[in-house]
C-alpha cells in the first residue's frame, strides 16, 4: 500500500491491551477511577498484572482500533505509532498490518517497554483502563512520514498523545503537513480526564483551526466547557469548523455551523464490554467523510460500527464490517 493510496492516517499510542473482568470492588481495592483512563509506571503495570484476572491480549491503541475499523470497511488507512523491538512490538506490528493497516515506524531499540493497557470490564460493561505509555511516548517528530500525510484525505490524532511532550510535536507537525496540503485534521479528545489535563491547549487547537473536526462524547463535551450538555454544543457549534458527539444509547450527531445531523444508537442485544466504542465510531464516520458521504450517512456508519465492537470483548472487530453494513442497508 503506497501513502498516495490512504484515505485517512491515524497517529496514536501503540498500545496492546490485556483485558479482563472485574468486579466493581476489584476497582476499589486497587483505588481505580471506573469509566476512565488513568497512566501508570511500568511497577504499578506490573502490580495490576499480577493482580487480575485470566484476560486476553489484544492489539489496540486508540487511534490503531480506528484504523483497523477503517481497513474492514474497505477503506485505505495508515497508522503511525510507536513501540519497542520486544515480544508486545512484534505482536502489534503483525495484527495491524495483518488487518489492512500500512505501517512502518520503525521500532525504538532501547528504552521503554512496548505500551500496554490493563483494562478492567465490570459486570455492566463499563471498561476502566490503567495504561503503561512505554515506548510509545517516544512517538517524536522524527517519525512523522511527510508524504503519507500530505496524500491522506484525514489526519486522524489520538488526544491522548498530548500526554508526552515529543509525541505532542509530532502530533503538531502533522497537522501542519496535512493543511498545507490542503487535508482535514480531526482530533479525538480520547477521555474526559485528559481533556481535564489539557482543556486550554485543546481548547486553543479549535479556536485557531488547527484541528478541522472535532471527536467527543457527552462528557468530554461537557469537561471541555466545563457546562452542561447543551451549552456546552451550542459553544463547541461556534468554535469548531465540524465536531461529531456521541451520546452512548442517545445515538450521536453532527455538527458543522448551522447545520446538524443526528442518529439512534443501532439496537444492540446485550452490552458486552464498551472498550473501542468511540474508536469505532470514529472509524465508520471518518470512512464515510473521507468517501464524500453525507454527515447522517457517515454518523449511521460510525453507530453501526460502534454497535458491533460493544457486543463483545475487546476494541477490535469480530464480525466483517462490510458486510455487516450491507445487511443494514449502508453503503461503504
Amino acid at each position: 500500500m503506497t501513502a498516495q493510496q490512504l484515505d485517512v492516517i491515524g497517529f496514536g499510542n501503540a498500545i496492546v491491551d490485556v483485558i479482563s473482568r472485574a468486579e466493581e470492588a476489584f476497582l476499589l481495592t486497587h483505588d481505580m477511577r471506573k469509566g476512565g483512563m488513568t497512566l501508570i509506571d511500568e511497577p504499578r503495570a506490573e502490580a495490576v498484572y499480577g493482580a487480575m484476572g485470566p484476560g486476553v491480549e489484544i492489539s489496540g491503541g486508540s487511534a490503531a482500533n480506528t484504523m483497523v475499523g477503517i481497513a474492514a470497511l474497505g477503506g485505505r488507512a495508515g497508522f503511525i505509532g510507536k513501540v519497542r523491538d520486544d515480544e508486545l512490538g512484534g505482536i502489534f506490528a503483525h495484527d495491524i498490518r495483518a488487518a489492512g493497516v500500512a505501517f512502518g515506524t520503525p521500532a525504538a531499540a532501547a528504552g521503554p517497554t512496548t505500551a500496554r493497557c490493563l483494562i478492567l470490564v465490570t459486570p455492566d460493561g463499563e471498561r476502566t483502563m490503567n495504561t503503561f505509555l512505554g515506548a510509545a511516548q517516544d512517538l517524536s517528530p522524527v517519525d512523522v512520514d511527510a508524504g503519507m500525510v500530505a496524500s491522506a484525505t484525514v489526519t486522524y490524532l489520538e488526544g491522548y498523545l498530548w500526554d508526552p511532550p515529543p509525541a505532542k510535536e509530532a502530533f503538531l507537525k502533522a497537522a501542519d503537513i496535512a493543511h498545507k496540503a490542503g487535508r482535514t485534521v480531526a482530533l479525538t479528545l480520547s477521555d474526559a480526564f485528559c481533556v481535564g489535563r489539557y482543556r486550554d491547549e485543546f481548547l486553543k487547537l479549535i479556536r485557531e483551526g488547527v484541528v478541522d473536526l472535532v471527536f467527543a462524547n457527552e462528557a468530554e463535551l461537557m469537561s471541555l466547557y466545563e457546562t452542561d450538555f447543551d451549552t456546552a454544543l451550542g459553544t463547541l457549534r461556534r468554535e469548531a469548523r465540524r465536531a461529531v458527539v456521541t451520546r452512548s444509547e442517545k445515538g450521536a450527531l453532527s455538527v458543522a455551523g448551522d447545520e446538524m445531523a443526528s442518529v439512534d444508537a443501532f439496537p444492540v442485544a446485550k452490552v458486552v464490554d464498551t472498550t473501542g466504542a468511540g474508536d469505532l465510531f470514529a472509524a465508520g464516520y471518518l470512512h464515510g467523510f473521507a468517501r464524500g458521504f453525507s454527515p447522517e450517512e457517515s454518523l449511521k456508519l460510525g453507530a453501526l460500527c460502534a454497535a458491533e465492537i460493544i457486543s463483545h470483548i475487546g476494541a477490535r472487530p469480530e464480525k466483517g464490517l462490510k458486510a455487516l453494513a450491507a445487511e443494514n442497508g449502508l453503503r461503504v
